[in-house]
């Protein structure tokens, strides 16, 4: 049985966080190869601490027709290229602090070549289609609590912390330190948020506000109009309760705070809660990584199908085997309220992205291009297309042909 009353909560962190900061620099790396060589392949794990960033894992570029050594002279220059491209990702963040300092940490890259086993099982030969770069589940999700079809506690979550990192790049709140993590709590009637409960920010913050001593409660002041100014009239309450650094002092953050690595927010990234997760991460990842590509893919199916009005909600799942191109099951959940039988969809959002193969989603939405730093802060997901082809997961493209079917 559905519950028409209920309370969720949902999180997110900002750009500043040690975890993004990590998928900042990883994505960054993807972005590098993928702009020399459109098909590298690139996993890249980041690990940043107090004033050091260390990069490992596995690359691959090559231009088609070059002789091998050609290919790894391109692979050596490109990792030789990343060292001002990662400092430049850390000081566009924000971070000039003593423990942790865009120019003077120090850097050390470890990146090797891809093995050879994995490449096997994901090359197209002339007798085999290019395979899926690892096994795995993915899952998309969409419902309609907010105009981009994103969980309302999450989306509101991401929004307070861009709100703020706006006003800290801009000297608005001249306060502010790259590190914070934010939390929404909605109360729920009907399937509809109708109530703030909760609101939870903590954020680095500079040891002044002017002349006087940061505190709590100073800092409720300095930040409280950007955070209600991301919520719709009347969400907010007299009733909402407030919870702004409630530790106390947040001055030594970031890197130097808390170790932070690729791949660890991937709740954050996603759907913040609300809907299922198969585990994979997103960033340091080409698209020939399903992980990346397919839960790309499921969540541009399911948006499409809340967008043309098929369903208030709809929950997607994708299947693949390291080196085989078909997917191996595809289901479409639409929570009990759609207007198709879910079947019919099963059958036919695969054909409208030429049946899902890996190689057919990368084509299909434009995924190899330097495209994926942009994502690593304030989720993957519930963002506006861009001109470089950036979030083209969001395009809502399909919604003529899916009310054709309904």
């Amino acid at each position: 049985m559905s519950r028409s009353s209920y309370i969720f909560t949902s999180e997110s962190v900002s750009e500043g966080h040690p975890d993004k900061v990590a998928d900042r620099i990883s994505d960054t790396v993807v972005d590098a190869f993928l702009a020399v060589e459109p098909q590298a392949r690139v996993a890249c794990e980041t690990l940043v601490t107090t004033n050091r960033v260390v990069l490992a894992g596995e690359v691959r570029a090559g231009k088609p027709g070059a002789s091998a050594a050609e290919n790894k002279a391109l692979t050596r220059e490109i990792v030789g290229s990343l060292e001002p491209k990662v400092r430049a990702a850390i000081k566009d963040i924000g971070y000039e602090q003593k423990g942790f300092h865009w120019q003077k940490a120090k850097y050390a890259c470890h990146l090797h070549a891809q093995s050879a086993h994995i490449a096997q099982g994901v090359d197209s030969t002339e007798t085999k289609e290019e395979g899926a770069g690892d096994q795995g589940i993915m899952f998309g999700y969409a419902c309609d609590e907010t105009p981009e079809l994103m969980p309302a506690t999450l989306q509101y979550s991401h929004d307070i912390l861009k709100r703020l990192a706006e006003v800290r790049h801009s000297g608005e709140c001249a306060v502010l330190e790259p590190d914070a993590k934010s939390q929404v709590t909605l109360l729920y009637q009907d399937g509809r948020p109708v109530e703030v409960l909760q609101i939870v920010v903590s954020t680095q913050h500079k040891k002044k506000i002017g002349l006087l001593a940061a505190n709590p409660k100073r800092l409720k002041a300095e930040i409280q109009p950007f955070v209600e100014s991301v919520f719709p009239s009347g969400l907010i309450t007299k009733k909402t309760k407030w919870h702004v650094n409630p530790t106390g002092k947040f001055e030594i953050g970031g890197p130097d705070g808390d170790a932070g690595l690729t791949g660890r927010k991937i709740i954050v990234d996603t759907y913040g809660g609300a809907a299922p997760h198969g585990g994979g991460a997103f960033s340091g990842k080409d698209p020939t990584k399903v992980d990346r590509s397919a839960a790309y893919a499921c969540r541009y199916l399911a948006k499409n199908v809340v967008a043309a009005g098929l369903a208030r909600k709809c929950t997607i799942q994708i299947s693949y085997a390291i080196g085989v191109a078909n997917p191996l099951s595809f289901y479409v959940d639409l929570h009990g309220e759609g207007e198709i039988d879910p079947a019919r969809l099963e059958l036919a959002l695969p054909q409208m992205i030429g049946g899902a193969t890996p190689r057919a989603i990368r084509e299909h939405l434009g995924l190899n291009r330097p495209i994926y730093a942009r994502t690593a802060a304030y989720g993957h997901f519930g963002r506006q297309p861009d001109n470089e082809g950036g979030f083209s997961w969001e395009k809502t493209d399909l919604v003529d042909q899916l009310k054709g079917l309904a």
